[in-house]
């Protein structure tokens, strides 16, 4: 008779980053007593997930069904795509981690070249420059002073902390709302809870949000939330696109009741090639690419790995999500 233990076993669910093809080795080499399982096609996972113990992917209901061992999940993002947390997850016993902090540093630069871009009005001289057209513009009116100005960050944990930090260098008064957070990061002159943002809205010359997709922020800002801002306000949002509803930032950029928005996300991903905000003059676009940068594949596999360890030693996990709020 043996009675050695089964090595808890985890499951990377398909499709697959070429990224991630040497990580089961890597993982098996540094995190000992772990097997790790790379099946390549959904039925092959289905398989191998009826074993598992942990996972790293994303779990369909009929996925999770196949997985009755099911102790921990990674998601693969910070703030995975809408249907991630479907309700069988937010159900089941297993713990979701997610990568929470893991690009902190290219969002947070993103998020400031967006805001310099909208200040001295580059997206014009772009367009200007693809005309062949000397454009100078000296109306005082035309740049939008980061110094002196009110910036409300929606959103004060890792990204929004940092978002603060850099526009407090550049001179800006920086307030912030946040659903948890009690204290101010550095750099914020005040932090309000979640349900002051309705008071703080018209006092911003600009509003930056980071919050992750919620059922609580799924829709924050609507027309109603959008009327509050100042006509001079700037608007980017680098977190996620259902925080947005577009039809109405339409409206308000188009009746000059918004000065202008720069958006990395967006409630439709890819945003249809006939939506009016790609050709609008007051508005700034880049395709969900904040995150890009040096390292995010070596940081990923590192909360995955110290996860791993963490598991099998049966420590206690990072990034641990509340399910119930998607994050």
């Amino acid at each position: 008779m043996n009675d050695t233990p089964t090595p808890p076993t985890l499951v990377m669910v398909p499709p697959h980053a070429d990224a991630t093809a040497d990580w089961p080795r890597r993982l098996a080499d540094e995190v000992p007593g772990l097997r790790v399982l790379r099946p390549e096609t959904e039925e092959a996972a289905a398989d191998a997930l009826a074993g598992a113990d942990a996972a790293y992917g994303t779990l369909s209901p009929e996925l999770l069904a196949r997985a009755p061992r099911l102790r921990w999940l990674q998601a693969p993002q910070a703030g995975p795509p809408p249907g991630f947390y479907h309700p069988d997850l937010v159900a089941h016993p297993a713990q979701v981690t997610n990568m929470r902090d893991t690009y902190t540093d290219h969002v947070a630069v993103h998020t400031l070249a967006l805001v310099l871009a909208l200040a001295r009005d580059l997206p014009g001289y772009v367009r200007a420059q693809s005309a062949a057209v000397w454009a100078p513009n000296w109306d005082a009116a035309a740049v939008w002073p980061p110094a002196g100005a009110t910036a409300l960050v929606v959103g004060a944990g890792a990204v929004g902390a940092e978002v603060g930090r850099l526009l407090a260098a550049f001179g800006c008064r920086v307030v912030g709302v946040d659903a948890r957070l009690t204290e101010a990061p550095p750099g914020f002159a005040a932090l309000h809870p979640a349900d002051a943002l309705d008071a703080r809205l018209p006092e911003a010359d600009l509003v930056v949000l980071t919050v992750p997709h919620t059922p609580r922020t799924e829709g924050l800002l609507d027309a109603r939330r959008l009327a509050l801002l100042r006509p001079e306000a700037l608007l980017v949002n680098v977190g996620r696109g259902p925080i947005v509803r577009l039809d109405a930032l339409v409206e308000a950029l188009d009746a000059g009741r918004l000065r202008a928005a720069a958006l990395d996300v967006f409630e439709t991903e890819p945003l249809p090639a006939d939506h009016p905000l790609w050709r609008h003059p007051r508005a700034l676009l880049t395709p969900h690419v904040a995150g890009a940068g040096p390292h995010a594949d070596e940081r990923r596999f590192d909360v995955l790995r110290e996860n791993a360890r963490r598991f099998v030693e049966g420590a206690e996990l990072v990034n641990v999500v509340d399910k119930s709020e998607w994050f």
